[in-house]
């Protein structure tokens, strides 16, 4: 069992990264956590869907194997694949505020995942501490201009953190953020510097990370997640542009499981309020199977699938 917590936890975040996801996949989302009766934190992109950018990508070892295996073009769709580059990138939020006002009302968390999810994702060690804090600040007013209060959290894209980051989001106030890999809660250190925003990492693979491989398919994925939860707080991240499109059942079917389980279904926020004990952990760049890249792990429990850069 977790140390802060004795109940088993199934921790609910969804990450909303592009127009089309926001557009089609958050309202299939919701019809299925209201049908089971429960809550989960939602992350917007706010600004705009620069899609299309995340092109350059393809240099990356495993980028084009994990387009191919989870077939993202028909994922994402081509017009989405092209939004920034050969079409103009749309405002994600700006232009349908009643999408997320309905997520709010509904009684899901609304946090920030971005204001660029691509900028942030492909650029941020290039990125000052100053236009951090303005795309960030540009997010927190949108969300507080449609919600009427401010956002409490954020999730970083791609799991892409820097001490520059970290900094920035420490002025922030928000009640916690979810920018690692890992196994529990804890208050960051990064290259020997502390930070003081709780970290609640994400400890489940990524759907687009492990479907296609190892025999994993759309009847045994459910069943292979549901084997992989642990006793204590377990935090599963899903995106719009999956889970709430094609994957749809799949979604429904894992919160039955984990339900039939016994694990309770909620918020990332009710696991920040709940925890009583949390240490201090350190933030590593590494890698993990089926994505493309480095990432923000936690060092001092690594997953037997992941291995430290360097």
């Amino acid at each position: 069992m977790s140390a802060n917590n004795q109940e088993n936890i199934f921790a609910l975040k969804v990450d909303v990264d592009t127009l089309q996801g926001y557009l089609e996949g958050v309202y299939p989302m919701l019809e299925v956590l209201a049908k089971h009766h429960v809550k989960a934190s939602f992350f917007f992109s706010f600004g705009p869907d620069n899609s299309g950018k995340a092109i350059m990508r393809i240099f990356r070892k495993g980028f084009l194997e994990k387009m191919l295996r989870t077939k993202a073009p028909s994922t994402y769709g081509f017009k989405t694949m092209m939004y920034g580059t050969l079409l103009p990138a749309p405002l994600i939020v700006e232009e349908n505020p009643r999408i997320i006002m309905d997520t709010f009302r509904e009684g899901h968390e609304c946090g920030i995942h971005a204001w660029d999810h691509v900028k942030w994702q492909d650029r941020l060690p290039r990125l000052s501490h100053e236009e951090i804090i303005r795309d960030l600040t540009k997010a927190k007013d949108l969300c507080k201009n449609i919600l009427g209060e401010q956002p409490r959290s954020f999730a970083a894209p791609g799991w892409q953190i820097t001490p520059t980051a970290l900094a920035a989001l420490d002025s922030c106030g928000f009640d916690y953020m979810s920018n690692t890999r890992g196994t529990f809660p804890f208050f960051p250190i990064m290259k020997q510097q502390s930070f003081q925003t709780l970290e609640i990492p994400s400890t489940l693979p990524t759907m687009d990370e492990i479907f296609g491989a190892n025999g994993i398919d759309d009847s045994t994925i459910v069943p292979y997640y549901l084997s992989l939860l642990k006793e204590g707080i377990n935090v599963h991240t899903v995106h719009a542009e999956m889970e709430g499109k094609s994957k749809i059942s799949q979604f429904e079917a894992l919160i039955r499981g984990a339900l039939e389980k016994g694990y309770r279904v909620i918020p990332l926020s009710q696991v920040a309020r709940s925890l009583k004990n949390t240490f201090r952990s350190e933030i590593i760049s590494g890698f993990l199977s089926g994505r493309a890249g480095t990432l923000a792990l936690q060092q001092e429990t690594i997953p037997p699938h992941v291995s430290q850069k360097g």
